[in-house]
């Protein structure tokens, strides 16, 4: 990724860490990363497979 982003973390993740991702809009991408690795890898979807994604998980 040539520029930076701007990461946002989830509105549901707590202070005591766990599970957290953070995401960052791009374009007409969006990236996500876990919170507790930021210079990990990260995952480029486009925004229709993330709401996909989430509608599915919240089933």
């Amino acid at each position: 990724m040539n520029r930076e982003l701007t990461w946002r973390k989830s509105s549901r993740s707590g202070s005591s860490g766990g599970n957290c991702i953070e995401l960052a809009s791009m374009e007409s991408m969006v990236a996500v990363r876990d919170s507790k690795d930021p210079h990990g890898p990260v995952l480029v979807v486009s925004r229709a497979a993330l709401r996909d994604a989430v509608r599915a998980a919240d089933g």
